[in-house]
């Protein structure tokens, strides 16, 4: 009876190991079935929950990590940065709680994200060359930390970022995972602009840049898009419907209030500088200095075309709103005539270091922003 026991007992454990084996074998089997339609590596994305079709995705030609994110950055501060950042060069800048960081892009033209902190705010600082998409995410989600990293993988021209926490696919541009286990989550922006760095130097001479010392070999400070940044080329990878309102490599100025989405064209804003418009209930003002030149342009990047700055802010300062003109190369509120900078700040003047309140706003490639936000109301000045 002892050993018919033990046999039973022995029959039951093999049975019981032999369900584990075959359910493990039957998960990897779906998991691997599942994701075999996405490029560019191995990945455990859970590819049946998405928002989209697989076959919008296309590989940009770089696997998954071949274009490789920065995730442990350091920092200089800006007079150590003179001797290889020119000031007319691009910088995306960010300011949160008073810590003023820049990140170049001719570092992020080669690396497109950098999981960075600040304070206590984990983010991800993101720039997709195809797109000249640069927008700033907090990292959390769900309240859990994680990094991102580059898939190799475009839609609609733009970066796909994956989180790797969940390897749930990520839109760049409108910050919504679109393939994997969080499908329909959207990340938290982050207020930033494209202005250069000197500029950025004489509104944060304490501030700090983004180091070349990055852990990679690259050839920073040289343009891999030679002449992109033309208004009479066409995009790339793109194979969307055009939109026949602008011409699809004209830059934008894109600010989205609710459900309300508007852009102003570079050829309206540059010539007019400051633009005072409404967006549902919110009160904007747009500002267009010159003084940076396109990442995108010239083979050396500091050689390129001077495409500007550009800031969207709130302009009422203590509950009173402002006008602005752009007079003799300033911006000047006609209130008290005080003059203001690229960043919102006031340098001179009855009103000299009060700050206006950024508005999230982009600077995008016409085709891009039209191939997500297909609704969109175009500015043209009267």
């Amino acid at each position: 009876m002892k050993n018919l026991n033990f046999f039973l007992l022995y029959i039951l454990l093999v049975s019981f190991a032999l369900f584990l084996f075959s359910s493990f074998n039957l998960e990897a089997f779906s998991l691997n079935k599942s994701t075999s339609d996405l490029p560019g590596g191995e990945w455990k994305t859970n590819t049946e929950k998405r928002s989209i079709e697989l076959s919008e995705l296309r590989s940009g030609g770089p696997p998954k990590d071949g274009i490789p994110s920065i995730d442990n950055p350091n920092f200089v501060p800006t007079k150590d940065a003179n001797n290889w950042l020119k000031g007319k060069e691009p910088v995306i800048s960010l300011v949160l709680d008073g810590e003023a960081h820049a990140y170049p892009l001719q570092i992020l033209i080669w690396h497109e994200i950098v999981n960075d902190k600040i304070g206590n705010i984990p983010l991800i600082v993101t720039f997709c060359p195809l797109c000249y998409s640069a927008i700033v995410y907090e990292r959390i989600i769900n309240g859990m930390e994680t990094t991102f990293g580059v898939s190799g993988m475009l839609r609609n021209s733009d970066m796909v970022m994956y989180d790797r926490r969940t390897e749930s696919l990520w839109q760049q541009l409108t910050g919504e995972a679109i393939v994997g286990e969080l499908t329909g989550t959207k990340l938290k922006r982050l207020p930033s602009q494209i202005i250069s760095f000197e500029q950025f130097t004489n509104a944060y001479n304490d501030g700090f840049v983004l180091s070349r010392e990055t852990g990679h070999i690259r050839d920073y400070g040289k343009n891999p898009y030679i002449g992109y940044d033309d208004i009479s080329k066409s995009p790339f990878l793109f194979e969307g419907e055009v939109d026949d309102r602008l011409p699809p490599m004209e830059k934008v100025i894109t600010v989205s209030i609710g459900k309300l989405d508007r852009a102003y064209p570079y050829s309206i804003t540059s010539e007019l500088h400051v633009i005072h418009d409404k967006v549902g209930e919110q009160q904007i003002v747009i500002f267009h200095s010159d003084g940076a030149v396109s990442a995108l342009d010239k083979g050396d990047i500091s050689s390129s075309k001077d495409v500007g700055s550009t800031g969207v802010f709130e302009p009422i300062i203590d509950g009173i709103k402002l006008n602005f003109q752009y007079k003799d190369g300033n911006f000047r509120d006609s209130e008290t005539n005080s003059i203001w900078d690229i960043t919102g700040t006031a340098l001179e003047g009855e009103l000299k270091g009060k700050k206006l309140k950024p508005i999230n706003h982009g600077d995008y490639f016409t085709f891009a922003w039209f191939a997500f936000k297909p609704d969109t109301e175009i500015f043209f000045s009267e």
